[in-house]
């Protein structure tokens, strides 16, 4: 193991080179670069994103070189890069790395955008700012562990590092100055999952507030500001009150040769990832025996322990956004539209076909998928009918992995749908958005994603 591995990942960001890229990496990133776009879009109207958006109008300058994707203001990076994070976690639909349980795009995209901007950088430079955060990320996340998720929003802690990382490569830091921008960031690493019990706006907080911590963390450290040296792995560091499973090699495994960006999954129901498996495993079963949602009288979903830990406490959710983290009302709208989607969930996340259902589904640990998790999501049911008939399925790749992904075309469709919901932007100018976007390689300077 290495002496210093937070110095070592440190490094990694800080010299990473588009050049050193490979080709797969690079059309990958750009997918995730779109398919957040359309997220950002889509938290446009949200009362949780409206409050954060006018804390910053009220704090921020009336001008400035960052764009708030959805007011089309300008703004300062800082508060460009929380306005746009918050907005980016409000439906659900950003990406997901299945073994850090983290959502990369939501925390890495706002902040290294709103820099990019703001510093006139060409898109390679923002592609590459981009892998550093995902890849950094993405680490910190494995290495604190599953018991840091129990307690932890992993998307809210190792991302404020791995904003820090994009920022910090965009400004051109040493890795000395990214050592300091990583101990600056991680001192202000936060998320807890009790806001899930209340129904509250905490969720859009913790994306907001590390999106714009790592920012800040890397201009710090580019000023001379000095963070801890040994902030994951050290005797009181993250690891230390934070997990009791963290596992130093993880923070450099594979740097360089395993590109954990590729590795990263799309959502395709608006709802937690954890409820992603089940819906589509009971998808299958209701298609392979041409089922109709009346027909059920039970579905057991076998899932991990993760799973019950954040879905568990969800019992009678009270809102849309609550009931994307209850297994029963994902199921339930999966049954009856054959899709969990943003129109399902507000019209028929509390009416009473949906609530009937819901009460007819049960989690139950599963040895296998437990075992398998997180590097894996395997999706298992058993469903038993009126009729009496006992069916079962699995999916062992949910709809939107690396195996089982979804194409460009589906991701300039679900982008489209985004903007359709929120109407934060007309058809057309998604459309140029998007194409720009699928080209931001060649793009010398990178301006304002939506005219």
């Amino acid at each position: 193991m290495s002496a210093h591995p937070s110095l070592d990942l440190a490094t990694f960001a800080a010299n990473l080179r588009f050049e050193s890229l490979p080709e797969p990496v690079v059309r990958r990133t750009e997918d995730l670069l779109v398919d957040w776009f359309g997220s950002a879009v889509a938290g446009k109207g949200a009362p949780a994103v409206e409050t954060i958006s006018r804390f910053a109008a009220s704090m921020g300058p009336q001008d400035g070189p960052a764009e708030v994707i959805t007011s089309r203001a300008c703004t300062s990076p800082y508060f460009a890069a929380m306005v746009n994070a918050a907005a980016s976690h409000m439906v659900e639909q950003d990406d997901v790395h299945n073994s850090s349980v983290f959502h990369p795009a939501t925390v890495v995209f706002p902040a290294a955008v709103a820099v990019a901007q703001a510093l006139g950088a060409s898109g390679r430079q923002l592609l590459t700012a981009s892998v550093a955060g995902y890849e950094v990320g993405i680490r910190v996340g494995e290495f604190l562990g599953r018991s840091h998720y129990k307690v932890f929003h992993t998307t809210g802690t190792a991302g404020t590092l791995a904003a820090a990382a994009a920022v910090g490569h965009l400004l051109g830091l040493s890795a000395a100055q990214m050592l300091h921008a990583f101990g600056s960031a991680g001192t202000q690493s936060a998320g807890l999952w009790e806001f899930l019990r209340d129904a509250a706006d905490s969720k859009q907080l913790h994306t907001a507030h590390a999106a714009s911590a790592g920012l800040m963390s890397a201009y710090l450290a580019q000023q001379g500001f000095t963070g801890a040296q040994h902030i994951l792995e050290g005797p009181q560091g993250m690891a230390a009150g934070m997990s009791n499973d963290a596992d130093p090699t993880k923070l450099t495994d594979g740097l360089g040769t395993r590109w954990a960006t590729a590795e990263t999954s799309f959502k395709y129901h608006a709802s937690c990832r954890h409820t992603h498996p089940a819906a589509d495993a009971l998808l299958k079963v209701i298609q392979e025996n041409m089922l109709q949602p009346g027909d059920i009288a039970q579905v057991i979903t076998h899932v991990h322990q993760g799973a019950i830990d954040v879905l568990g406490p969800v019992t009678n959710p009270a809102t849309v956004h609550q009931s994307k983290f209850s297994m029963g009302t994902v199921l339930a709208l999966a049954a009856r539209f054959g899709f969990a989607g943003l129109g399902e969930f507000n019209s028929s996340f509390s009416d009473e076909t949906t609530q009937a259902f819901r009460k007819l589904v049960v989690m139950k640990l599963d040895p296998e998928v437990d075992a398998a998790y997180p590097q894996r999501w395997i999706g298992k049911v058993t469903v038993h009918t009126h009729d009496g008939r006992v069916l079962k399925a699995r999916v062992d790749e949910p709809k939107g992995d690396p195996g089982n992904t979804l194409s460009r075309a589906e991701i300039s469709d679900k982008a489209l749908r985004l903007a359709s919901y929120s109407k934060g932007a007309t058809p057309g100018e998604m459309q140029t958005a998007i194409d720009g976007l699928w080209q931001i390689a060649k793009t010398d300077k990178v301006g304002w994603l939506l005219a």
